[in-house]
């Protein structure tokens, strides 16, 4: 696959490294030069020193025959302005941004960008790890708006049934491992105490699998 990296600080020169080492073919853009010393000396991609809002800098990166572009500079306005030119006059079908202030997020909304909020989705993660480790996340979605968490069964939950901890509205069971089996479990499905369960859940969604689990270990 060929992609186009936009900006080449810590954010952009991580993202280009692991497509590199994953044998994409990478275009890196940044109107600063110096910008592509964060990337690691065996990087082998292309660099294009340039305003990437000028066309002539976006051919040079191979935008016509490119099959991805991700706008990861600090600018959350060039960013939309580079993302919306590669979706709507170029027509690629897989455009991403980093959205760098939360604050503009709406506007990147307003375009249909599929964004990345770093500042969002890590200040999730960490209060998650903080205030719930018994809890934790594997796989997110957006910017974290759902996720998948995977939580073992305490000894209080064991013997009931799965519709008693999880029939929530934002909460849908992935698996039950038990013994290093998984399986799809119905709602009657009984519960034991040290099965592993994924969960897809919105935050308010897994708030209310916190609680119901709280108020069985305080029985």
């Amino acid at each position: 696959m060929k992609v186009i990296i936009v900006g080449c600080g810590r954010f952009g020169s991580e993202l280009a490294y692991r497509l590199y080492l994953a044998k994409h073919e990478v275009a890196v853009v940044d109107h600063v030069k110096d910008a592509f010393n964060n990337l690691p000396a065996d990087f082998n991609g292309r660099l294009i020193e340039g305003d990437a809002l000028n066309q002539d800098v976006l051919h040079r990166a191979g935008i016509e025959k490119a099959d991805a572009l991700a706008a990861v500079s600090n600018d959350d306005s060039l960013n939309i302005a580079v993302a919306h030119i590669a979706n709507s006059f170029y027509k690629l079908k897989r455009v991403v941004a980093r959205n760098y202030d939360p604050q503009v997020r709406p506007v990147f909304e307003r375009f249909g960008i599929q964004t990345v909020s770093s500042s969002i989705w890590g200040a999730q993660r960490l209060e998650e790890l903080i205030s719930h480790p018994e809890i934790r996340p594997v796989l997110s979605a957006g910017n974290g708006e759902v996720e998948v968490y995977e939580l073992f069964m305490p000894s209080t939950c064991a013997g009931i049934k799965l519709k008693e901890l999880f029939n929530i509205p934002e909460c849908i069971v992935v698996a039950v491992t038990r013994a290093g089996n998984a399986q799809f479990p119905d709602g009657d499905f009984i519960l034991a105490e040290d099965d592993l369960v994924h969960v897809s859940a919105t935050f308010s969604g897994i708030e209310e699998v916190r609680r119901r689990l709280n108020a069985r270990a305080e029985v």
